[in-house]
């Protein structure tokens, strides 16, 4: 009967479906706009593990113990130690005609963010170039050169190559210099070489007796998340420990996250206000107009909680209504938004957007505003006295 009530009085429920879709279709398309805007720079950053990066700046003296209580943290993602930075340079020669000098030689093992989707080396003739070096080199996974350092013992210059394998090429993106990602065991072996050692994995049995590496001058750390990059800066700031971040790009879009909330909070709270008064208005005004109705059904018996029911019946399917077309309206507005604005951004790119999450959060908040509002509705009905019906006969 509430339906068909609505059906019958269809000019009003028209009017409060559109005044209630007058508002919930903006509100979705700007929380779209926010969550899409700041979700796309949260992306940006999270696909780039150099934002995530806190690299530890000079030559420390930190022994296994220091590093590992470190890498136990719960702010830290992945960390690798690192030698002396003179240390972290070497030729890659192919031949003659392809080869790069003194190209960065970087440490790595499973787990390291930079090289995600990348094999990683597992042995220590295996090696990743960055996409620069392998086009100088002309060289594609499994195909393999040379590595060779230089040193100088006794006054007498002296040079070694160590034969590696292209386990993968990482791409521009990521690493746009000349590099090549290895294993630690292989980044000390060229360290200990350069200081004069014998080194039994680069087969060098000149210069010093082989020593047995305690300490390192530097670590390669990345936190686990955005949110932990600066409680990590901060903590090895307290060790003593300068570090360079990228705090700023990361509290920049953190930023942009809470003005957007507060500026989405203060139009939704002033919409939401608006259109609550207005559905208090609609009903009340509809059920002072079936004022006589009201009373003759409740002559005919029907009673308080039949008459609530019938209030909140025709409350939900109105807002259940004007919810679907607002969404049909939101799912074209941001459906354009993504196809004008998104094509200017990168590839898959998107401006407007909303998850299933909050899909049923807008749904859940739109149905306790019509049961708020039927509710007073209700109290406003429940006052009808039967006798009403008798008075205007």
């Amino acid at each position: 009967m509430a339906l068909r009530d609505l059906i019958h009085d269809r000019k009003v429920a028209l009017c409060i479906i559109f005044s209630l879709i007058a508002v919930i279709a903006p509100l979705l398309l700007l929380f779209g706009l926010k969550n899409g805007i700041v979700s796309q720079l949260r992306h940006q950053l999270l696909d780039d593990p150099r934002t995530r990066e806190v690299r530890i700046t000079g030559n420390g003296n930190y022994d296994f113990s220091w590093l590992e209580r470190l890498a136990e943290r719960p702010e830290v993602g992945f960390s690798i130690p690192l030698t002396r930075s003179l240390n972290t340079q070497a030729d890659l020669v192919r031949d003659g005609q392809r080869f790069v000098a003194g190209a960065e030689v970087i440490p790595t093992r499973s787990g390291d963010p930079l090289l995600s989707g990348v094999t990683v080396p597992r042995q220590d003739h295996q090696v990743v170039l960055s996409a620069s070096a392998a086009r100088r080199l002309e060289l594609k996974p499994g195909e393999s050169f040379r590595l060779m350092v230089n040193r100088k013992v006794e006054g007498q210059n002296q040079r070694t190559a160590f034969a590696l394998t292209v386990s993968g090429v990482l791409d521009d993106a990521r690493f746009a210099r000349a590099g090549a990602f290895v294993t630690l065991p292989l980044l000390v072996a060229l360290e200990d070489y350069r200081d004069g050692y014998q080194v039994p994995l680069l087969q060098v049995s000149e210069g010093k007796p082989p020593r047995e590496r305690t300490r390192f001058s530097r670590a390669r750390v990345y936190a686990s998340s955005l949110d932990d990059v600066s409680a990590l800066a901060r903590w090895l700031e307290e060790q003593h420990i300068e570090a360079v971040t990228q705090a700023a790009q990361i509290e920049a879009v953190q930023a942009i996250d809470r003005v957007l909330g507060v500026i989405f909070g203060v139009i939704a709270w002033i919409s939401a206000t608006g259109c609550i008064a207005s559905l208090i208005g609609a009903f009340i005004a509809n059920i002072d107009r079936k004022r006589k109705d009201m009373a003759i059904l409740r002559l005919l018996g029907f009673r308080r909680r039949a008459v609530t029911l019938f209030i909140v019946i025709q409350a939900l399917f109105l807002t259940g209504a004007a919810f679907a077309a607002g969404l049909v309206l939101y799912l074209l507005g941001s459906t354009l938004f993504n196809r004008v604005l998104g094509a200017s951004l990168p590839d898959q790119a998107f401006v407007c957007h909303l998850e299933p999450l909050h899909y049923l959060a807008a749904l859940l908040c739109v149905l306790v505003v019509a049961l708020s509002v039927a509710a007073i509705g209700a109290l406003r009905a429940l006052k009808i006295e039967p006798a009403e019906s008798l008075r205007e006969i």
